[in-house]
């Protein structure tokens, strides 16, 4: 018997997968559990429809990350810390501090795991961080460390 699954099932197939399955299986587990649907006409036009709207969706976003990563590309983000002799800084300057400073100064609201600091920021310069997007849109977010 042809069927939709509605969810992930373990050994059997994934999400909005249609499967062939032998009927007593259907029938006796997947039904009564509502893991999946008959495979008839009306389900598989509802999930084509469930499937463009997903591909809709997913190219609306990639549209999205693309012009935030044109946005974020051309800022520099000044950040001031406390320093000591030689311009080393007391601690390091952290994504969590990259994402709180790039909120407040330009009102751009990204995730702190989404934000990847190469090296440790120790000392007073120019620094690069990477902010990832999307799959597929990573963007360099030029980072001026000064002293206060």
């Amino acid at each position: 018997m042809k069927v939709i699954l509605l969810q992930d099932v373990k050994g059997v197939g994934k999400k909005d997968q249609v499967i062939e399955a032998a009927d007593g299986y259907v029938r006796n587990f997947l039904f009564p559990k509502k893991l999946a649907v008959e495979a008839n006409k009306a389900n598989m036009n509802s999930l084509d429809k469930k499937k463009a709207g997903a591909e809709a969706q997913r190219i609306k976003d990639l549209e999205d990350a693309r012009a935030m990563k044109a946005a974020i590309e051309s800022k520099v983000l000044k950040i001031s810390q406390k320093t000591g002799e030689g311009g080393r800084l007391f601690g390091s300057v952290t994504n969590k501090e990259v994402a709180q400073i790039l909120m407040e100064q330009e009102g751009i609201e990204i995730d702190r795991k989404k934000i990847t600091i190469p090296e440790a920021i120790k000392k007073t310069g120019e620094y690069t961080a990477e902010i990832k997007l999307h799959t597929d849109v990573s963007a360099g977010l030029k980072l001026e460390i000064t002293s206060l």
